[in-house]
């Protein structure tokens, strides 16, 4: 049987939605497929990497994918986490949800290192908690 499938979609594929995949590859990657995209891809940020290696998660082999190569493909969970995604990402026919988590860019956050650290690290765990949430609400740990 094959295993549901997730796609995480935000505008450049470089913070929130690796942090989700991320998330999620750690959480639920032996009963589910899960990648991410971006509209536009650009490079991972390093402070993406950094701070998820702060909690245990290496993404430092991820990559920034573009949406355009998923397109045809059939997903159980399309997730955008941005506004952007959100208004621009095209219909996956055969979705069985399309889920809306909006959270700040991190990236495009304005400030000292240490601020924009901070932010990296807010939108983070705002992520990590909204996926433990999505979890116990569709008691998807005990699949």
């Amino acid at each position: 049987m094959r295993k549901p499938n997730v796609l995480i979609v935000c505008t450049g594929n470089s913070a929130r939605s690796q942090m989700a995949e991320g998330f999620m590859s750690k959480t639920l990657g032996d009963k589910f497929d899960i990648t991410s995209a971006g509209l536009d891809p650009r490079p991972i940020h390093p402070l993406t990497i950094q701070v998820m290696q702060e909690v245990g998660i290496d993404i430092s082999q991820h990559r920034s994918k573009a949406l355009k190569g998923f397109l045809g493909q059939h997903f159980t969970y399309l997730i955008t986490v941005c506004s952007d995604a959100e208004a621009r990402c095209p219909i996956f026919p055969g979705v069985i949800y399309r889920l809306f988590w909006p959270f700040e860019d991190p990236a495009a956050f304005v400030g000292t290192d240490e601020q924009k650290l901070a932010k990296f690290r807010q939108i983070r765990d705002l992520i990590d908690e909204k996926i433990r949430s999505w979890m116990a609400e569709y008691r998807l740990q005990e699949m």
